[in-house]
């Protein structure tokens, strides 16, 4: 998997690309239509699946892609997915494992809209996502094919800027026009998803468009357009973050994305392990950079004895506050965009940014602390590396004794059921983590393979059930766990991520934290407002009791569901959940916790 490397193409056209007088000339696609040359734009510029929600205006892909594949052409796979915001998050799932690009296709605004917050997900993911959506026609009836026709909604439909539903949250988008070469837009669109840093694209497409005939169709494909390589860093920036990271007595390494890249796990864990230098997640985790069971991983230490941090594609690498690097600390920032233009306000200072592929960096870095390490260095990195083992035994030990004094507790302690989570999934199963960070499962996984575990990357609740489906289309062979809070897990449409892993045969586990609370209308509420109106009225609004029936649910959309409210179950409901993913049904266990704040 390379993120930042081009997708193969379909043989035949890379042959002819590749033939072509200079190697730029451009190839002639077979496509009969407008919609046809969309299809084969996609094709050749990485897209194997397509995540799709009916529309009237995009069947075009529905016959595009069979006609493909009865004549013997490679297309997408089009997989159905009965929700938006289901068919976006799963295309981030299907991006962030495949390091491939993915599609969506959506229905005219409205479509476009149901996408909701998985559109601020995908904005923050990092993750090369190409968004369509079908547009109302603006033609006279029977002016030509696609016309407005039918029911008033067609007028309805047309909105004055359908485009801008997104705007803030792409780094491209466009209106395709009957002037556009179809094909060129959509290689366009890709190349930009596709550079770093990658992001969101919209395209959206009226009606009339894709049903324009076409012939001789020649664009060219994203490659052709080229991707541009990462960035490498600046060597003299390199050599003075090396030689002040060789030289620091308490130094630390801050990790949010640079993960996304998994090559970049063991590059990290030979420049940590050749200095001694304790890894710590940022404020902003996302992705797997650090195996968790590493000693030298200490999750979430303070960084207020630091003299040196460097930190590595994170957006929010510390809260201001106690646990912030002293003002005496250096602080280097390395990143694809390490000034984080997509946050407009940001206050986190530094003294040195370097914009670079973290990987490149990684190894930069490395390869200039080896040339100034001196033997006299030696004793100092080795006590180093033991304090931080011992640290990380002792947080191990501690962990499990708390969870095993709330492990008889009912309704059932949340430490009790992270520390249970992580002693039934194994080292081969890939984790998508959107619970609270005082459900402690962090400190419970191990997670030593790259690739293993992602976080949320954004702030908009509801992404796990649908990156764990495009996830396990991604990966067929891997065992996929979504673990989220019920709240969340509401907000994700689960019933049409359940419906969809059933109908492609992409079962995975989710595994809900059901404490009926939103901690943002409970535990938030009661710190802004200490003793205040809110919380003696019982933080109406806070609790959503009685819940629904999650495994009912789930067992409705095709898949098994258990819910669970003794500790001594736990256990055996999560494997017996794993079980029914082996035999290809997805399953749902819900586990019964104590509301927020609030006696049950």
């Amino acid at each position: 998997m390379t993120p930042h490397g081009s997708p193969d193409a379909p043989a035949n056209l890379r042959d002819e690309v590749a033939s072509a007088t200079g190697s730029r000339v451009w190839p002639e696609v077979p496509a009969s239509d407008v919609g046809e040359a969309i299809v084969e734009a996609l094709t050749l510029g990485g897209i194997d699946h397509l995540f799709f929600t009916s529309g009237t205006e995009i069947g075009f892909y529905q016959e595009a892609i069979a006609k493909a594949r009865a004549l013997g052409r490679k297309a997408p796979r089009l997989v159905t997915v009965t929700h938006e915001h289901v068919g976006l998050n799963a295309a981030l799932g299907y991006a962030a494992i495949s390091g491939r690009p993915a599609a969506t296709a959506v229905h005219v605004d409205s479509g476009t809209q149901h996408c909701g917050g998985a559109i601020h997900t995908a904005w923050h993911s990092g993750l090369p996502v190409l968004m369509t959506a079908g547009a109302a026609p603006s033609s006279y009836p029977g002016s030509m094919p696609g016309a407005r026709d039918g029911g008033g909604h067609i007028w309805m439909q047309q909105a004055r800027d359908q485009n801008g539903i997104v705007r803030c949250y792409t780094k491209w988008d466009h209106r395709l026009e009957q002037q556009d070469n179809a094909g060129l837009v959509v290689s366009r669109a890709l190349q930009v998803a596709r550079t770093e840093p990658c992001g969101p694209v919209y395209l959206s497409i009226p009606r009339e468009i894709p049903l324009r005939p076409a012939s001789g169709v020649r664009f060219p494909p994203a490659d052709q357009l080229a991707i541009p390589r990462p960035p490498a860093p600046d060597p003299d920036g390199v050599h003075e973050i090396a030689r002040r990271l060789v030289a620091a007595r308490n130094p630390f390494v801050v990790v949010s994305r640079s993960g996304r890249d998994p090559q970049c796990v063991p590059a990290l864990v030979e420049l940590c392990e050749l200095l001694a230098v304790p890894v710590v997640d940022s404020n902003s985790r996302a992705y797997h950079c650090f195996p968790m069971n590493h000693p030298l991983y200490q999750r979430a230490a303070s960084l207020a004895t630091a003299d040196f941090v460097l930190v590595l594609e994170a957006a929010v690498p510390w809260l201001p506050g106690e646990s912030e690097p002293p003002a005496r600390a250096y602080v280097a920032v390395v990143g694809i965009d390490p000034i984080q233009t997509r946050i407009p306000t940001f206050e986190f200072t530094a003294n040195i940014r370097l914009i670079s592929d973290s990987l490149l960096a990684i190894r930069a870095i490395t390869a200039a602390a080896h040339a100034l390490l001196s033997g006299t260095q030696t004793a100092r990195l080795r006590l180093r590396a033991a304090h931080w083992n011992e640290a990380s035994r002792l947080r191990a030990i501690e962990a499990q004794r708390r969870a095993q004094a709330v492990s008889r507790k009912i309704p059932i302690d949340p430490l009790w059921l992270s520390a249970e989570i992580g002693r039934v999934i194994d080292d081969d199963c890939t984790i998508f983590d959107e619970t609270m960070p005082q459900n402690g499962l962090h400190e419970y996984l191990g997670c030593p393979r790259p690739g293993s575990y992602f976080y949320n990357p954004g702030s908009s609740g509801g992404w796990a059930p649908g990156a764990a489906l495009g996830a396990k289309l991604a990966a067929p062979d891997r065992q996929v766990v979504a673990v989220t809070g019920d709240g969340f897990y509401m907000f994700a449409v689960p019933n049409a991520a359940i419906s969809a892993a059933v109908r492609h045969h992409a079962p995975f586990l989710t595994i809900v934290y059901q404490n009926r609370s939103y901690s943002t209308g409970v535990t938030r509420v009661a710190k802004t407002y200490p003793a205040g109106y809110a919380m003696k009225a019982g933080f109406d609004g806070g609790y959503f009791d009685p819940p629904i029936d999650f495994a009912k649910e789930a067992e409705a959309a095709g898949g098994h569901g258990e819910n669970v409210t003794d500790p001594g179950q736990i256990r055996a409901a999560l494997e017996r959940g794993l079980d029914q993913v082996r035999g290809g049904k997805p399953a749902v266990i819900s586990v019964w916790l104590p509301r927020l704040m609030q006696e049950d």
